[in-house]
């Protein structure tokens, strides 16, 4: 496993652990449908909420957020539609952000709910 993978795998699981403190229960990692990755899909009452998580180590090009482009947001929103279809989901949908900066100390992380619109 490459380091990067590493890292992600890390950020995922600090965001998962982060959204189960807050009373998410956490229902799918790293969500796959065709070439779209959610990496978590997690659940709060009648809400199902598509995470997007972003770790960086420098804010030298921006901050993680920012890196989650146009066409990052299509290929969250196509999987979304077919996990949604899969399960018969019926209630809310929400699509988040969890933003991890893992260069300062302690590690901040920010949960940006309803990031795509």
């Amino acid at each position: 496993m490459s380091d990067k993978t590493k890292k992600g795998k890390a950020g995922e699981d600090r965001a998962a652990v982060f959204l189960q403190e807050k009373g998410f229960v956490i229902r799918e990692r790293n969500y796959r449908a065709g070439r779209a990755e959610i990496d978590l899909i997690a659940q709060r009452d009648n809400w199902l909420v598509f995470v997007e998580v972003k770790l960086r180590s420098s804010d030298a090009f921006g901050y993680p957020e920012e890196f989650v482009d146009q066409k990052k947001i299509n290929r969250i929103l196509e999987a979304a539609v077919e996990y949604q279809y899969q399960i018969n989901w019926q209630g809310n949908v929400r699509y988040d952000i969890v933003s991890i900066r893992d260069h300062v100390r302690p590690p901040e992380v920010v949960h940006i709910e309803d990031a795509f619109y």
